[in-house]
This record gives C-alpha cells, structure tokens and sequence, in this order.
C-alpha cells in the first residue's frame, strides 16, 4: 500500500483494480495516445505504459487522515454492480477488508468526498446488505459537490440514473449527504478546489499542512500522458475545451513548485511533482 506525509496529514491509497488499456482506434481512450505518440515520450515507461503501448491506469480510493479528520476520497466501483464499464459483471473484491486491515474500519470513516458522480468514483458509498443499498460509512458526513449533482439529476442518461439510485440516493435518504460549494473547506488542511470540465462540477482535493502541500487530482488527469500532452481529452469529458483549460491552468500552477500530485488514476508510483519539461511537463517522482 501507498503512503504518503503532507505534514501532519497521512495518505494512504487502496486499490479495488488495476487495468491496461490497449490503444483502439474505434473507441480509443486518448485518441491521441498511440503507442508511436507515447513513445516519443520515454519517461512515461515503464509504470505509466507498457511496452505494447498500453496505458497503465488504476482505480483506487485515497485515504486521508487529518487531524481530527478521517476522509475517503473517490469509493471506486463497488461490489455487486453489473456495470456497463465491467462488461455488465459485477465485481467481487477485497476491498472493504484491505481499508480495515489498513486500520480504517468503516465506522471510523468521518467524510467522504466524491470528485464527480461517475461510476468508479461513488461505487463504495453503499454496499448491498440484505438486498438493499445501504451507506458503507455509516458515520460519515458524505459531501457531494450541488453542481455535480444537479447536473447529473437532470441529466436523460440511463445509466447513470442506476447510478445515483444506487450510490448516492441511499446516501441522501440515510441523513447522511451534504451538498457543497465547489471550493467547500473540510478542515483547516482541506479543501475542495473547482477542477471542471471532465464533468460541470469536478473537484480536485487540496492538502496542505505544515508549510507542505498536495493536491489530488480527480478526473482533471486521467493519465500522466496528459501531463506532457495538456491538450489531449477524453471522449467522455462533459466539455473537453473546459477540461484542458483546467488542466493547463492546473499545471501552469503546479509546475517546479514542491507540490505533492496524487493521480486519481495514476498507476504506481501515483505521485510526484510536475516540472517542467520543454514546452511542457513531465512528473518527476
């Protein structure tokens, strides 16, 4: 398991699943990204890419202990949702069992926050318990961006309606959800930053403790390819003219600055410090 130390403040990544993503010219990821174009960029090998030219990618929950705060950020996929991203299956994993052995039973959770309400990042705020979908943290306040949410509520897409039936309505229906400004302050270490553009109402994570800071990126970088290549975006992004200024903007910040970057889907090493590059950047961890 990952960690890392912002100052007073842990962080700890558990992964539900780990996964290449070849390169396919019908419905490519980047369509940017091809194994030539990746090439031509030798520090992203070999964690970010493999040498077929695949992009490594991870789904993972960041786990931060502040103090006085115990936050999940971003619950996955969850357990016993047969996804269109699965392949219609259902996973099966650990990953409950991993976050105790960690030392995070999910009564010790305090917070949770979901970057965006797509499917691999609100899957863990419920778990299925006698047929029915309950909160996975049953003592936490579960902040939900009122942007996000309100787009997606009026959103006509049928399957994310399965999605926030699932994941976030029993949230809502427990007592247990808050709906938050983009730029909502957790703690005195904490606070949502407005990344959007991969969705209307994205947030990155913000960190910083004892003259030490990090930030944790969401869907703002899908890839490290995305930090040599700003201007690469995802079909799926809501607004693709949005996400690359935001990440622009975000690297232009960040660049040969001591700031930690915790990629959301970083394979490992996940994090490290933007420098920059030429033109551009690279993460150098």
């Amino acid at each position: 398991m990952l960690t890392w130390r912002i100052g007073a403040v842990k962080i700890s990544r558990i992964v539900e699943m780990e996964l290449p993503v070849a390169y396919d010219e019908r419905r490519p990821f980047l369509a940017e990204a091809t194994p030539e174009a990746l090439r031509e960029t030798s520090w992203l090998y070999p964690h970010y890419v493999t040498e077929e030219g695949a992009l490594r990618l991870s789904i993972h929950a960041l786990l931060v202990e502040a103090p006085g705060l115990r936050l999940v950020v971003d619950t996955c996929i969850g357990n016993d949702r047969p996804r269109n991203f699965l392949g219609k299956k259902a996973l099966s994993t650990a990953f409950l069992a991993e976050m105790e052995a960690a030392g995070w039973a999910r009564e010790s959770v305090d917070a949770v926050v979901c970057t965006h309400l797509h499917v691999d990042h609100v899957g863990w705020n419920t778990m299925l318990e006698d047929g029915q979908w309950v909160p996975t943290f049953p003592n936490a306040r579960y902040l939900i961006g009122r942007t996000e949410y309100d787009y997606w509520n009026a959103h006509d897409d049928a399957e994310q309606q399965v999605i926030l039936s699932d994941s976030v309505g029993p949230v809502f229906d427990a007592g247990l959800a808050q709906l938050v400004e983009m730029d909502h302050r957790l703690s005195a270490e904490i606070a949502l930053m407005p990344t959007p553009g991969h969705t209307p109402g994205h947030v990155s994570v913000a960190i910083a403790s004892e003259g030490e800071r990090a930030i944790i990126t969401g869907d703002s970088m899908h890839h490290p390819c995305q930090i040599a290549h700003p201007g690469w975006s995802p079909p799926f992004d809501t607004d693709k003219t949005q996400s690359e200024a935001t990440r622009r903007r975000l690297l232009e910040d960040v660049a040969d600055q001591p700031i930690l970057i915790i990629g959301t889907h970083f394979a490992a090493p996940t994090a490290g410090r933007v420098v920059r590059d030429g033109a551009a950047y690279r993460l150098e961890v």
